[in-house]
């Protein structure tokens, strides 16, 4: 399956990847995985538990091996990977190889108003911190993840991206691949 036919989102934790994802796969009618979903399936854990067992080294080492297994896989889809996927054990060279990448990229401030907002519990990187330690993490996070997601094919900025954006700019993407 060529590359174009996979779709894979990357950015910070809270920039939408997951909520646009579905939507994008259904006005596509292709699949739609989740990477962290899918290690949980994998591991028959979730992803709290996976740190706390076994640390964030074994964490990025599945996610890893799942990531590749996706990306080998003869489906068209919409993969949402965790925030820290591209960043590790050249993932992001691996997904450009192997799909279209989409950098979400959402404000600061409104990454922490929904990071704050109800989602950090299920976060195990931000879980237990107030809201300042919450900004520091973010800035220090972001500041780090950045260049990696800079290297995404295609770079969608604004706190309130659609899917019919994504699928307008991926489509677009395709054309100008498709007349090189």
């Amino acid at each position: 399956m060529k590359a174009d036919q996979k779709l894979v989102l990357v950015g910070m934790p809270g920039s939408g990847k997951t909520t646009l994802g579905k939507r994008a796969a259904r006005l596509l009618q292709f699949a739609f995985f989740d990477l962290d979903h899918e290690i949980e399936v994998q591991e028959g854990r979730k992803i709290p538990e996976i740190f706390a067992s076994n640390g964030e080294g074994y964490f990025r080492d599945v996610e890893t091996k799942v990531l590749t297994r996706l990306l080998n896989s003869a489906d068209s889809f919409v993969l949402s990977t965790g925030g820290g996927a591209p960043c590790f054990n050249s993932n992001m060279d691996l997904i450009n190889a192997h799909a279209i990448s989409a950098y979400l990229d959402v404000s600061i401030s409104e990454l922490v108003a929904r990071l704050v907002g109800g989602q950090v519990s299920k976060r195990p990187l931000f879980a237990g911190l107030s809201t300042h330690q919450v900004t520091q993490k973010v800035l220090e996070m972001h500041a780090l993840r950045r260049p990696f997601y800079e290297m995404a094919k295609i770079k969608l900025s604004g706190n309130e991206l659609t899917a019919e954006q994504l699928v307008s700019e991926w489509l677009g993407f395709l054309k100008i691949e498709t007349n090189r």
